[in-house]
């Protein structure tokens, strides 16, 4: 028990920030889709570097890095719609990243991946349906428009020129959320199953020349000065976030 490694070790900080970086770059280069989903749902790329992550660093670290991504986005781009669309982005990475990180911890070989990519997949397809129906979409109408349903009809409606408040849900959700999330699992997906062992050999040699060499002393007061370091980045990223809400905005 003495010799147990620390969770955050110097390697794992480094591999997180260097994914959650990767991710924040990602989703910050997003674009819409208009012809085939409702204009607010950007597709970016960002879930790569956060499945390959997962598999990588595990669930806790998967996590993490989606965190990451979206203090990145905030101190870069801010947000335009009070927080919902991080808000979304948040569920639906924690609830892919959490089954899919169990599993593949439990089970790594090229079908475990498979199944883990799979079950994950699934678990943020619905859970991007279910927050949209009860949290997001409800929010965003009672916050943005007091309460009004015709500013966003009026948005989708290019899309879908017969919606109705009455048969909003019915379209969004299944014409356009399932698809989308669909989509964005399916393309983030097939790349991690096909780099992923390529890169985890990099993650390897990265790993080899991270490790403090040694035990005892030396190599934990590395580990704390880098998780140190990585606590004040992370608060550093909350004031700029805060800084540009409360003061600049």
């Amino acid at each position: 028990m003495a010799n147990r490694k620390p969770f955050f070790s110097t390697t794992r900080i480094v591999m997180i920030a260097l994914f959650g970086a990767l991710a924040g770059l990602l989703h910050i280069a997003k674009f819409p889709l208009p012809f085939a989903f409702a204009g607010w749902l950007e597709f970016d790329f960002s879930d790569i570097p956060l499945f390959i992550g997962t598999f990588a660093l595990g669930p806790v670290s998967g996590c993490i890095i989606v965190v990451v991504k979206l203090l990145v986005k905030l101190v870069c781009l801010g947000t335009s719609n009070m927080f919902v669309g991080e808000l979304a982005n948040l569920i639906t990475g924690w609830a892919f990243v959490i089954p899919a990180g169990i599993l593949y911890m439990h089970m790594r070989t090229k079908r475990g991946a498979l199944l883990s990519l799979a079950v994950g997949s699934l678990s943020s397809i619905a859970f991007a349906i279910v927050a949209n129906r009860f949290i997001l979409i409800p929010f965003y109408v009672d916050i943005m428009f007091k309460g009004s349903f015709d500013p966003l009809l009026n948005m989708i409606s290019p899309l879908f020129p017969n919606i109705t408040k009455e048969s909003f849900y019915t379209y969004y959700l299944w014409v356009s959320v399932l698809p989308f999330n669909a989509l964005r699992c399916l393309i983030a997906g097939a790349v991690c199953f096909v780099v992923y062992k390529h890169i985890s050999r990099l993650l390897d040699r990265i790993n080899d020349r991270l490790a403090p060499k040694g035990e005892g002393s030396a190599a934990r007061t590395r580990d704390v000065v880098a998780v140190s370091v990585c606590v004040a980045a992370v608060l550093l990223l909350v004031l700029f976030i805060l800084l540009r809400y409360f003061l600049w905005d």
